[in-house]
């Protein structure tokens, strides 16, 4: 019995080799598979992105409204009224207002160290990934990944003054 069920998994790995094989099997190295399996690529993704319109264009057209509804993922930290900060600071006016400026909030080093304005640029990449902008920063928000989303908020902040 031993034997018989040697000689069994013998001939299940025979053909499940032969059925499963990816071999050569004479076809060069240039064959192609039958079932073409696209992978998502880095590399296109961002051509795709450098293709697009320029973020000084999606500004230009940015929506206040969508703005104000993005705001709603910053309004739990963040308050809109002059010199009233929250667990974040006041982002009253603060498009070209001078980095780390809030009265009476404890700024990062990181972020005091920045120097500089707010300006829309700045802005932009920070809200993309404020850890990549400002590693070491105190806000733990991740950032906003879709750069309409970036534009219609910053037109938003721009007209809080």
């Amino acid at each position: 019995s031993a034997c018989a069920a040697l000689l069994v998994l013998l001939m299940l790995q025979w053909g499940a080799e032969t059925i499963y094989h990816v071999g050569n099997d004479g076809h060069g190295e240039d064959h192609a598979s039958a079932y073409p399996i696209e992978m998502d690529n880095a590399e296109e993704e961002t051509e795709a992105q450098e293709e697009g319109p320029s973020f000084a264009d999606m500004l230009a057209q940015a929506d206040v409204e969508k703005g104000a509804k993005v705001f709603s993922k910053c309004k739990a930290c963040h308050k809109l009224e002059a010199g009233k900060n929250g667990v974040g600071p006041s982002l009253f006016n603060i498009v070209d207002r001078a980095i780390a400026s809030s009265e009476g909030f404890g700024y990062s080093d990181v972020v005091k160290g920045l120097g500089g304005n707010w300006g829309v640029e700045e802005l932009n990449s920070f809200l993309a990934k404020p850890k990549d902008y400002a590693p070491g920063t105190k806000m733990s928000f991740s950032g906003l990944k879709k750069e309409t989303d970036r534009a219609n908020l910053i037109s938003y902040l721009q007209t809080i003054k």
